[in-house]
């Protein structure tokens, strides 16, 4: 039976190498996957998505109108997919995170989703809160803060490097806006 899964972690812990990484995998044993990637995230260069130490490849891109279920059934019916895998699952809808569940439960694809638990102030995305709820399976991926201990957080940083206590909750960035940290620097950023 195939699982819904969530491969969690903070910036800079390699989801997305580790996503091309499964993809190749499957690629390699002659299977066919399906890629998606988060429409509101077009840095990408030449791929949809990228990877920091520069592997890519080519994605579908939802949004909070995409039909998950619809979408991967006509391209499942076309040839039959032995994958799907999500990058920035964090912007996910609550009912596209049920749609994966459904390709899971009732069509047999294995769903494997990756993406933040949590944003900037520490909040859940809507998005990772339903993955971490209905998922069959939880990978936490590890990255390291300056301190050498497990970054966790996601510190959102402006221009000068200073923490960012307010905002909307998803604005885009990489190393510029963005520093994974432990949670006792997160905590001391903001205090600052």
């Amino acid at each position: 039976m195939a699982k819904l899964y969530f491969y969690y972690a903070s910036m800079n812990a390699g989801k997305s190498t580790t996503l091309l990484q499964a993809d190749f995998n499957y690629r390699e044993r002659g299977m066919t996957t399906m890629l998606w990637t988060a429409a509101i995230d077009g840095r990408g260069a030449g791929h949809a998505i990228e990877s920091r130490i520069g592997l890519g490849a080519a994605a579908a891109r939802f949004d909070g109108s995409t039909d998950l279920w619809a979408r991967v059934m006509d391209r499942h019916a076309a040839g039959p997919l032995a994958c799907v895998l999500i990058d920035e699952a964090q912007f996910l809808t609550p009912d596209q995170v049920w749609q994966c569940a459904r390709l899971a439960d009732e069509a047999n694809i294995p769903v494997l989703c990756y993406g933040l638990r949590t944003d900037f102030q520490g909040a859940l995305f809507p998005g990772s809160a339903v993955l971490l709820g209905i998922a069959d399976a939880l990978v936490e991926l590890k990255a390291v803060c300056h301190c050498g201990r497990k970054a966790t957080m996601n510190l959102r940083v402006d221009a000068t490097g200073t923490a960012v206590r307010e905002g909307a909750q998803t604005e885009i960035g990489g190393n510029e806006r963005y520093l994974a940290l432990c949670r006792k620097h997160f905590r001391e950023a903001l205090a600052s």
